[in-house]
């Protein structure tokens, strides 16, 4: 009988499993964003967390053991410099894991670990983009699209500022979970991660705002095309199909409403390989 298995052997004997963890810990620390199995970066992110607490107490004893366990000595400084003193304050947590498709082939579950408070913290941009749509729909609800895109979203900053702030339940412009969000990310952070989510957010709603513009300049394009093509054929009437534009991660109308991890879902999300027993008619 196996009693007390207390880790994933990954069909692999226990050498190639520790070697395998290894080089991933120390893809992590290297890139501070990888992609692999859900399973592996579980087993990945328990172990980071170990070795950044190594980094956190920065004596000759933590430093030979992550010496000892770091495949990449160039490595190193950044563990004991750049991820020390990014995590001082922090008593835990400096993982995260995002769940996002299944892989062809053997369909297993592929998730995104990453660094907190990473430079491309992918939560940080995900909260961004949820705060600057809902900004934008809080603007819509008084008023008209024309003279929002006139007119913009002025002031995200001061918006997320005052929502740090708010408690779980007090009404303001953002959703209680996006609300949330927001202050998870803001936790550790410190001015200038506030400066950053303002921009982040006030860029996307330019984009969000830019595309109807846009859309409208190509179909002008499009019919003056269409139409000069129909005045040589001796068709005045005739006017061609508009250019849809492709959907992109996080673009949709302005007012639309959805989740903050629908928002990124464009990129990172994969089209349905199934679509029913009809399909195969």
């Amino acid at each position: 009988m196996k009693h007390g298995v207390a880790f994933r052997k990954f069909s692999r004997t226990s050498s190639h499993r520790n070697l395998m963890l290894r080089n991933l810990v120390t893809s992590l620390f290297e890139h501070e964003q990888i992609r692999t199995t859900l399973a592996k970066a579980k087993d990945t992110a328990r172990l980071a967390e170990k070795i950044i607490t190594l980094g956190k107490k920065n004596n000759e004893t933590s430093y030979r053991q992550a010496q000892a366990f770091i495949l990449k000595p160039p490595v190193l400084p950044k563990l004991f410099t750049t991820f020390a003193e990014r995590y001082a304050n922090r008593p835990g947590g400096y993982t995260r894991i995002h769940r996002l498709d299944n892989r062809f082939g053997d369909n297993a579950p592929i998730a995104l670990l990453e660094l907190v408070d990473n430079p491309q913290d992918f939560k940080l941009e995900m909260t961004a983009r949820a705060v600057g749509r809902e900004l934008l729909n809080e603007k819509l609800r008084w008023d008209s699209p024309r003279g929002v895109i006139n007119s913009g979203v002025q002031h995200a900053e001061t918006a997320v500022a005052k929502e740090l702030n708010l408690g779980g339940f007090d009404s303001s412009e953002l959703r209680p979970t996006t609300r949330r969000n927001l202050q998870k990310v803001m936790k550790y952070r410190g001015r200038e991660a506030l400066t950053e989510i303002g921009a982040k957010a006030s860029a996307y709603i330019e984009t969000i705002l830019a595309k109807p513009v846009a859309e409208a300049k190509m179909q002008l394009r499009a019919d003056s095309k269409e139409k000069e093509k129909a005045r040589k054929r001796g068709n005045p009437n005739f006017v061609g199909s508009f250019p849809v534009l492709p959907a992109r991660a996080g673009v949709a109308s302005p007012g639309e409403t959805r989740p903050a991890m629908r928002l990124v879902q464009g990129a990172l999300g994969r089209p349905a390989r199934w679509r029913g027993r009809h399909a195969l008619a």
